[in-house]
C-alpha cells in the first residue's frame, strides 16, 4: 500500500504505518491523519513531536504508559493521579486508540502488543 504525499510516493504496510521512518514529514502526517479521520490540531502535533523525540532518544515508539506522561508534564498534572483525565484527554485526541494512531502520525513503528499495556 502507498500514497502520494507532494508528489512522492510514501509505502505503508497493510495498516498503515510508514515503512521507511524516514519519509516522514509534516506534511505526510497531515496525510495520514486525513486517512484516520482526523485533523492536527496544536496538541496533536505537539505529541507527535513529542513522541518522535522519544523515539529518537530510546530507539522505541512511547508506550501507553510513557504517552500519559508526556500529557501529564505538559500539562502540569500528576499522572498516577491524574490518569483517568488524561486517558479521556487522549482518547478525545485518538479515538481510535491513542498508542497506535499516535505512533502512525509521528511516522513510528506501530507499538508492540507489550508496549501499548499501561
Amino acid at each position: 500500500m502507498s500514497i502520494i504525499v507532494n508528489g512522492k510516493t510514501i509505502n505503508l504496510d497493510e495498516e498503515g504505518f510508514l515503512v521507511n521512518l524516514e519519509d516522514w514529514d509534516e506534511d505526510v502526517a497531515e496525510h495520514l491523519a486525513k486517512n484516520e479521520g482526523l485533523e492536527i490540531s496544536t496538541e496533536h502535533s505537539l505529541l507527535i513531536h513529542k513522541a518522535r523525540e522519544f523515539y529518537l532518544e530510546k530507539q522505541n515508539t512511547p508506550s501507553t504508559r510513557e504517552v500519559i506522561h508526556m500529557i501529564a508534564d505538559n500539562l502540569g498534572q500528576d499522572p498516577i493521579v491524574d490518569r483517568r483525565s488524561i486517558d479521556k484527554y487522549l482518547y478525545q485526541l485518538f479515538p481510535h486508540g491513542p498508542d497506535k494512531q499516535l505512533a502512525k502520525l509521528a511516522g513510528l513503528p506501530k507499538p508492540l502488543p507489550s508496549d501499548t499495556e499501561a
